[in-house]
């Protein structure tokens, strides 16, 4: 009995957690996703009683990949994304352990094109984007080249005569995924060879659009907004790429560029006669909710209408909020905690 009983004991020991002593959330993730969720974690540590939760701006892939890595104390809770999870990442989550993610889509961001508030107006279209930021762009026979352009007048007779420099963020960044899918994908299309080659080889297509320019029209700018703002008011002639929202927390030192001929706004995104807009997510690791004090009430705190309400506070930060339907979709996943589904990845 005694040796039947040290078994038992041992038994009940090795399954408790061993990240059970952690007692404060850990969320990483998307810079344009950050302030929000801080503004969440400010909000429900002043209310619950808890220790506000951690927030890193990590960039999208970046947290992904950390968020992925396993399950336990060292491992994220959460992660902030304003992109979708990709298959490889729901990949390598499952692969680690991590097999049970919760999508909660918290609202909208416009993808925007800004430079500083002193400089001359420019608008611009998505196809004379591409032209101007794709390593390989084609000429008049629709041949593919590298790209000769290196002012904004060589991409179009209109535009003004000044070097391209566009600051952005790097491939880990989910607005450099969306900015590639949104624009550089959509520019290329106005190509007839493009289009076409899209047909014929669509893998060929995608490295065209996908593909930066590396001889420093494109400069890869990091992570931090606050950074990229500074260095347009230094640069009147350069543009930046940024979520709305920062542009709205930055109105004050830099303006929208128009894109296709519609400058971005709450409204524009909220009615989507702004193409250029996503959706922005949280992603909850549901095997970390009753381990890691606090997450459940963190994920209420999120989808409560105060939050992302149309006048919650997070509206006030700059989000896009969900209409009415799609909000009580996102509390109902949230409340009910549904695991995302392979088949409903990409």
């Amino acid at each position: 009995m005694k040796r039947i009983f040290l078994t038992a004991s041992l038994v009940a020991l090795t399954a408790v957690p061993a990240f059970a002593a952690r007692d404060q959330i850990r969320i990483v993730g998307s810079s344009t996703v950050y302030p929000f969720t801080t503004a969440v974690a400010e909000q429900f540590g002043k209310s619950s009683g808890m220790k506000t939760p951690v927030v890193e701006s990590t960039g999208t892939g970046g947290g992904l990949k950390l968020f992925c890595a396993g399950v336990g104390e060292d491992t994220p809770d959460f992660a902030n994304a304003s992109r979708k999870i990709k298959k490889g990442e729901f990949e390598a989550c499952a692969k680690n352990g991590v097999t049970e993610i919760v999508e909660i889509e918290i609202g909208f961001d416009g993808l925007s094109i800004a430079q500083a508030k002193n400089a001359p107006d420019v608008a611009l279209t998505k196809q004379q984007v591409f032209q101007a930021l794709a390593k390989m762009v084609p000429d008049k026979d629709g041949k593919l080249i590298p790209n000769p352009n290196k002012t904004w007048k060589d991409v179009d007779p209109s535009l003004p005569g000044v070097k391209i420099e566009v600051l952005g963020p790097p491939p880990t960044s989910g607005t450099r995924d969306s900015f590639a899918e949104l624009v550089m994908e959509a520019g290329a299309l106005k190509f007839p060879s493009l289009a076409d080659l899209k047909k014929s080889d669509a893998k060929a297509f995608e490295a065209v659009w996908k593909t930066i320019r590396d001889d420093g029209a494109y400069v890869e700018a990091g992570e931090n907004d606050n950074l990229i703002v500074q260095k347009l008011q230094a640069n009147p002639n350069a543009l930046g790429i940024f979520g709305f929202s920062s542009i709205e927390q930055n109105a004050n030192t830099i303006k929208d560029v128009p894109i296709d001929g519609v400058k971005a706004s709450y409204e524009s995104i909220a009615d989507r006669s702004y193409k250029v807009a996503r959706p922005l997510f949280i992603y909850v690791k549901k095997q970390h909710i009753g381990t890691i004090p606090g997450m459940a009430e963190f994920i209420a705190e999120y989808t409560s209408e105060k939050a992302i309400g149309e006048d919650g506070y997070l509206a006030e930060k700059g989000l896009v909020t969900l209409p009415g339907e799609d909000a009580e979709k996102t509390r109902a996943v949230a409340k009910d905690l549904v695991v995302l589904k392979s088949e409903d990845v990409k």
